[in-house]
């Protein structure tokens, strides 16, 4: 088979996600044949560096092979049976296990297939944690400009993307939204922010159930970084007011911020606590929301009206939990976090040219986040600057013109180098 054989399979049949599909028609799709450690290969011989984990969702390169050696082995025992009613060791290994990493302090797993569907769980939770306590008029929720918390009806609710937001505005049940804390703007961004949260709060906490932020990293915002600071500033204020914070670290947990999960960075935990992406190494969906036992025992009762009514098909699925587990074996082994922290000297001369480039700003780092603007008039820069760098073999996609590098973490010296000087010719090449 070649390219061009799936190719028009694929254009005929598939309906590709958050894609305008008639772009493809000057713009082909990639099929893809295998993937090997940090590298894509297709069927016509070309390889693509995977700078962008594949949507954020693969630490430690494609086809593991010790997480596929743990999914063959749960594969010769259970790959599923429904989560009501009964129960299995990958799922409750894993809730131990995750709660163990939050010092038991969210002692309670739900889980879900996907990010969009851990922020709706999130905010149901939330809501009818309220109802149950007698307080049903909180109900209302907070996010930040520019925040993203998924795409479904729920999620878009608190997602502040103008381009979802206001295609299905008719389907939205629209919350507050406040100033982002965006660190390029300055220190007294996350104080406009803040001051904006306690304002609302002092006339609103009466109807307003959560506050739901990404800890560190707005990623959808184009790697906007704020303030460990701010974050433990605006956890205080929900903690005066009686209104939960939910952590969506669905994107910035698992490392990416340089800590196991990024809120640990401010010193406290939330409420609830959102995870996906990372969280099988990219292997297959899943995603938990963890809680406290406050929030446990509020529906902890003989009435079905006081249980939380959430569920679907493949909730806790054993084959998925088995990959989780094996993510975690690795974090363990390999000591990941402390790994990541050590290669960081080294990435940063590696990185110099491209903070000393003149097209670019606002150069920053975050664990194993990297991101910068470019000044470029080109209205089409973001597809101009993934096509060039598919040429260099290189996989990035820009978020309008901020270019970002989240790639695997067992990319070596020598691939890290390769995604620098790919990003340097691809933009020499739009820029000229």
């Amino acid at each position: 088979m070649t390219n061009q054989d799936l190719l028009q399979r694929s254009h005929a049949a598939v309906w590709h996600p958050c894609t305008q599909m008639k772009w493809h028609e000057t713009f082909p799709i990639i099929p893809i044949r295998r993937g090997e450690g940090t590298w894509l290969l297709d069927y016509d011989g070309h390889r693509y560096l995977d700078g962008v984990s594949s949507w954020w969702v693969n630490l430690f390169g494609h086809l593991n092979p010790r997480i596929v050696a743990a999914l063959q082995d749960q594969l010769g025992q259970l790959e599923h049976v429904m989560l009501a009613g009964f129960t299995h060791e990958p799922v409750v290994r894993l809730s131990e296990r995750l709660s163990a990493l939050t010092q038991h302090r969210l002692g309670h797993c739900f889980y879900g297939s996907d990010g969009a569907s851990a922020t709706e769980m999130a905010l149901k939770m939330s809501a009818h944690f309220w109802r149950n306590q007698g307080e049903p008029g909180k109900a209302g929720f907070i996010a930040l400009a520019n925040s993203y918390h998924g795409e479904t009806l729920g999620a878009l609710g608190v997602t502040d993307v103008p381009l979802f937001r206001e295609a299905y505005a008719s389907l939205i049940r629209n919350s507050v939204v406040l100033p982002s804390p965006d660190s390029r703007l300055g220190p007294q961004a996350a104080r406009q922010s803040l001051d904006a949260l306690q304002r609302h709060l002092e006339r609103h906490h009466g109807e307003t159930a959560a506050l739901i932020v990404e800890p560190l990293v707005q990623a959808a915002a184009g790697m906007v970084f704020h303030d460990a600071a701010f974050l433990r500033e605006a956890y205080q204020l929900c903690q005066a007011y009686r209104v939960h914070l939910i952590a969506d670290e669905i994107a910035v947990g698992f490392g990416r911020t340089g800590t196991f999960f990024a809120h640990e960075q401010a010193g406290f935990t939330p409420d609830f606590l959102c995870l996906s992406k990372g969280i099988t190494g990219g292997f297959l969906p899943l995603s938990v929301v963890m809680t406290t036992d406050v929030i446990y025992q509020a529906f902890y009762d003989d009435r079905i009206t006081r249980g939380f009514l959430h569920s679907h098909s493949y909730t806790g699925n054993a084959l998925a939990c088995r990959a989780a587990l094996a993510v975690l074996d690795i974090f363990e082994e390999d000591r990941v976090i402390a790994a990541n922290a050590a290669r960081q000297a080294q990435f940063a001369v590696m990185t110099a040219p491209l903070e000393q480039h003149f097209g670019i700003r606002n150069f920053r780092r975050r664990g194993m986040i990297w991101a910068f603007e470019v000044d470029c008039d080109r209205a089409d820069f973001a597809h101009a600057f993934h096509r060039a760098a598919l040429q260099h073999q290189l996989l990035l996609r820009p978020i309008g013109k901020t270019v970002y590098f989240m790639p695997p973490y067992t990319l070596t010296d020598a691939e890290f180098q390769h995604l620098v000087d790919a990003t340097l010719a691809s933009l020499s090449e739009v820029l000229a």
